[in-house]
């Protein structure tokens, strides 16, 4: 019989790449697709491993158009398999895992005090070189008798999902904000982030030292200097 002819061989020939199936899923959603967006609502069982398989099999002749020799090259032999899982499940898992679960609890003591979480380390990539940003991140939060509380450990959970995805950190922050905002419904917000950005320490200028510091400020602590002030010294006192 020949491949033609085969019961397998026109079905294997013909059929979609998942990532193409995953994006007209998106497209007919209206939903975006950009490098820090979350698209798991549009993966289906199973998928992930094939998205997986599909990115190892690109990431190879990647390798090869650098004219790596992937078949002889014991260290590189394994490279695309390797940095496949690398970035389905771990430094861009955000974008195709499902948020963590995250209890809310309400304010039955009506907690009305600035609460601070942080330092936080935090680990992305740069949207633009795929580069490693690796940082920490504080979190102030003012709540009121109706806000929600959730556990210490959620924060760093939350943020995870978030900073793991293609991102720049201005908009990484704010995406934070939104996040926590959703959950908790605060009177007041403040995300600061400090970070190294390896696409200044590795390439460009190469500046071993360089960091960027940015911050979201939402509810009081936007309308409030004494309670910004109050967080920031707070801040400045934690990082000594």
């Amino acid at each position: 019989m020949s491949h033609k002819d085969h019961p397998d061989g026109p079905k294997h020939a013909t059929a979609t790449p998942v990532s193409d199936r995953i994006r007209a899923r998106i497209a007919a959603s209206g939903d975006r697709f950009h490098a820090n967006d979350n698209i798991a609502r549009h993966i289906e069982h199973g998928e992930l491993d094939a998205l997986q398989a599909e990115v190892e099999a690109r990431m190879e002749e990647v390798l090869r158009t650098l004219v790596i020799d992937v078949d002889q090259d014991h260290n590189t032999r394994e490279t695309a398999r390797r940095v496949a899982k690398m970035y389905l499940k771990e430094i861009f898992a955000g974008r195709y895992a499902r948020p963590p679960e995250v209890t809310e609890f309400p304010n039955v003591e009506q907690l009305n005090e600035l609460m601070i979480v942080g330092p936080m380390r935090v680990r992305s990539a740069c949207s633009h070189h795929l580069c490693p940003i690796i940082g920490s991140l504080w979190v102030g939060v003012m709540p009121n008798r109706h806000s929600n509380l959730i556990g210490l450990s959620k924060y760093a959970r939350l943020a995870e999902w978030i900073m793991c995805r293609p991102q720049i950190q201005e908009e990484a922050v704010a995406q934070v904000a939104d996040l926590l905002q959703e959950k908790m419904n605060p009177d007041g917000l403040a995300i600061v982030m400090e970070a190294e950005h390896f696409c200044m320490h590795w390439r460009g200028v190469r500046d071993t030292d360089a960091k960027m510091t940015n911050s979201v400020m939402r509810g009081s602590f936007l309308k409030d200097d004494k309670l910004r002030r109050e967080f920031l010294t707070l801040l400045n006192l934690n990082r000594r």
